[in-house]
């Protein structure tokens, strides 16, 4: 990549460039510009660095001079870290915090973390090798499932590609056949779309909007995770906090509807951890209910798949603010429970927003101890958003257990919604006030103490990396 070096001493220069998210561009440049360290003629959408000067590349994975980050740490700050597999690759997450239990057997990455298998296949007829190696325990519950149904649970589990993101290729099973028909699917996708993945065979999915294209070819993905099946999930009704001022439906009309919190996390240096705060819920199609083959075979994952990606015909219907459910009823759970403990109150979302920071800090633990597959250095930040569930577990001391799913970079903010876009901003001038205004200033970060709260951003954790 070719870097256009001017000589101006006077004035640091910033490299906004977002091709495919100009909702994030924009973001961007407000949040600069409300610094008084850049003007309008310092931010350039192409590679123009002033010499001597302070470099700020806020810009998307693929566009920023990595090199540069390495090169020049003292004037150039990027906006992502040049290795970060170990966090945003699901099979690479799982292999790390796998790494991470044996060393460290109480984390709460044991019970945060569902049970997760990965799996590399090509090919749908290797399936049969894999059940008797890397999937061994895995095909032991199947088989005695399928044997004894009734005594040994209606379990269930989740596909997801290593790599893809977006909702792609997710799909949910509870039997050897089933596994091997929605890899089938996959393979004859791949050869009716001439490998781009779109087919329209969906196998033994049910044809919804909300799963339309989103089949994947294991020829070129091959990682694969498979995890156990959360089926038991907190629910609410997001229509009983409609938003635009609408009424809500009587009680006794509320469905208990999936979710998952999208939270987004800010790492910073190598490395200090922030969770902000205002974290969102995105809900359902459809109200939940336990997985089950449908009437042709097939299983509508329009009550399980929460992610907006699949749901862009619905705007922001499905989307809140997760302290915007502070009173809504609890549809999940047991009954018995008691009035009281059918409503989320704030004391849940604290409880829930504290869990959240600790499976952070423990999961960025895993990923230092992980330096091959990632290695922060002092002169980046990034971005992450991370997927959690919340478990509804009347028997468990901890009634809402928060459950990690993934880690994302670049998350796509633009499905937010305008009505929501204001978290977005304040989100990004606090990036720019804790992660770039001390770099450009050479003064220190603001400090506050691991577990506190400034400017939205609640510090998870703080470290010293050392070799990068």
């Amino acid at each position: 990549m070719e870097v256009t070096v001017v000589s101006d001493r006077t004035q640091s220069v910033a490299f906004v460039s977002w091709p495919s998210a100009p909702l994030t561009a924009s973001l961007v440049r407000s949040a600069l510009l409300s610094l008084a360290i850049v003007d309008n003629a310092s931010i350039h959408s192409n590679l123009v660095r002033l010499s001597n000067n302070k470099f700020i590349q806020w810009s998307s994975y693929d566009e920023i001079d990595h090199g540069l980050t390495y090169s020049d740490h003292l004037n150039v700050l990027s906006s992502s870290y040049v290795i970060r597999k170990a966090l945003i690759r699901k099979h690479f997450l799982s292999r790390c915090i796998h790494a991470y239990l044996t060393k460290h057997p109480d984390t709460v990455l044991r019970t945060a973390v569902p049970k997760t298998w990965e799996i590399d296949i090509s090919f749908a007829d290797e399936l049969d090798e894999l059940w008797a190696d890397e999937l061994w325990d895995l095909s032991g519950i199947l088989d005695r499932q399928t044997a004894s149904p009734e005594t040994d649970g209606d379990r269930w589990w989740i596909l997801k590609p290593g790599m893809a993101d977006r909702g792609m290729g997710i799909r949910v099973f509870n039997s050897k056949e089933t596994l091997h028909r929605i890899l089938v699917d996959f393979d004859d996708s791949c050869s009716d779309g001439d490998g781009d993945g779109n087919g329209d065979g969906d196998g033994d999915m049910a044809v919804d909007e909300t799963v339309k294209d989103t089949s994947v070819a294991i020829s070129q993905l091959r990682h694969f995770v498979i995890q156990e099946y959360l089926s038991k999930p907190l629910l609410l009704d997001p229509h009983e906090v409609p938003p635009g001022g609408a009424l809500s439906p009587p009680t006794d009309q509320l469905q208990g509807h999936k979710f998952h919190l999208r939270a987004y996390c800010v790492a910073a240096g190598d490395v200090t951890l922030y969770l902000y705060t205002r974290v969102l819920a995105l809900f359902s199609l459809k109200p939940y209910t336990h997985p089950a083959p449908a009437t042709d075979g097939g299983i509508d994952l329009a009550p399980h798949l929460t992610n907006s990606s699949l749901q862009t015909h619905r705007g922001e219907e499905g989307v809140r603010l997760l302290d915007e459910l502070v009173g809504c009823h609890v549809m999940s759970g047991d009954a018995g429970d008691g009035p009281r403990s059918n409503l989320l109150t704030q004391s849940h979302l604290e409880n829930i927003q504290d869990q959240m920071a600790h499976t952070l800090s423990e999961t960025f633990k895993a990923a230092i101890q992980s330096p091959i597959h990632f290695q922060p250095v002092a002169n980046a930040f990034e971005l992450y958003g991370v997927d959690f569930l919340v478990e509804h577990t009347s028997s468990s001391p901890l009634r809402f257990q928060v459950k990690l799913l993934e880690v994302n970079a670049e998350p796509a903010i633009e499905l937010t919604g305008p009505r929501l876009t204001w978290i977005l901003e304040d989100l990004f001038k606090a990036m720019a006030r804790v992660c770039v205004d001390p770099f450009v200033r050479d003064s220190p970060v603001e400090a506050w103490p691991v577990g506190d709260t400034k400017h939205y951003l609640k510090k998870c954790l703080q470290t010293k990396v050392r070799g990068f």
